[in-house]
C-alpha cells in the first residue's frame, strides 16, 4: 500500500488522469445501465394491456397508453407505428424501421463510444506513465552507477509499473462491459423486429374488414 502511495504522491500527473477516467467511466457504465433497464418492456405484460386498449378504444386510444409508457418498445416504437396505422400496413412498417433505424439505435449506442474511448486511452496513458518513469528511473541509476548507489534506485523500476496496472485495471472492465453491451443492443434489436411483427398483425387482425360495394343496376337502353 505505501508502494502504491508513493506512486500517487511522485507520479500525481499521470496517476490524477487515471483516477478521474476511472471515475467517469464508472459513471458511465452505470448510467448505461440504468438507460437499458429504462428501456426494457416486458412484453407479456404489455401485450395482453395494449391488446384490451386497442379493441376496446381503438388506435387513439393505445396510441395515448402507449405514450404513457416510459419503456423503448411502447413509447418510441409503437408510437411510430400506431401514428402511421391509417395510412396501411406498409406505412407502419416503414415507419417503425425509420423509427428504430434514425432514433432508437442511437439511442441504445448512447455513451458505448466513449466508454471504448476511456478503455483503449487508459491502457495507453498507463504505458506512457511506465515509459517515462522507467527513462526517469534508468537515468538515475546510471548517475549512481559511478557511487555504488545502484540498490536505492532499483525499487523504483516496481513503482513505474504502477502506471500501466492502473492502466488495465481501468480497462479491462470497460472493455468486458462494452461487450455486453453491445450483445444486449444486438439482442434488443431483436426483440423490436419481433415486437413490430406483433404490431402490425394486431391492427391487421382489429381492423374492421371492408364490406363490398354494391354495383349500379345497368340501365336499360
Amino acid at each position: 500500500m505505501s508502494a502504491f502511495w508513493n506512486f500517487v504522491t511522485h507520479d500525481w500527473y499521470f496517476a490524477i488522469p487515471m483516477f478521474c477516467m476511472s471515475l467517469a467511466a464508472i459513471t458511465m457504465v452505470i448510467w448505461r445501465i440504468l438507460l437499458n433497464i429504462n428501456a426494457s418492456t416486458n412484453m407479456d405484460e404489455f401485450l395482453p394491456e395494449f391488446q384490451r386498449r386497442l379493441e376496446k378504444e381503438g388506435i387513439e386510444g393505445a396510441l395515448k397508453f402507449c405514450r404513457s409508457r416510459t419503456d423503448m418498445i411502447p413509447r418510441r416504437l409503437y408510437v411510430a407505428g400506431l401514428e402511421n396505422a391509417r395510412q396501411g400496413l406498409a406505412a407502419m412498417r416503414r415507419a417503425m424501421a425509420n423509427a428504430v433505424e434514425l432514433e432508437i439505435l442511437p439511442d441504445l449506442n448512447f455513451l458505448l463510444a466513449p466508454i471504448l474511448a476511456i478503455a483503449k486511452i487508459a491502457t495507453m496513458v498507463g504505458l506512457l506513465g511506465t515509459v517515462i518513469s522507467m527513462i526517469n528511473t534508468f537515468n538515475k541509476i546510471g548517475q549512481a552507477a559511478g557511487s555504488g548507489n545502484v540498490a536505492g534506485h532499483a525499487s523504483a523500476i516496481g513503482l513505474a509499473l504502477f502506471a500501466t496496472a492502473l492502466g488495465l485495471i481501468t480497462a479491462i472492465p470497460l472493455v468486458f462491459a462494452h461487450v455486453l453491451f453491445k450483445a444486449w443492443i444486438a439482442k434488443f434489436e431483436v426483440r423490436m423486429k419481433s415486437a413490430a411483427q406483433k404490431l402490425l398483425l394486431l391492427i391487421q387482425s382489429t381492423r374492421p374488414s371492408a364490406k363490398p360495394v354494391p354495383r349500379a343496376p345497368a340501365s336499360s337502353s
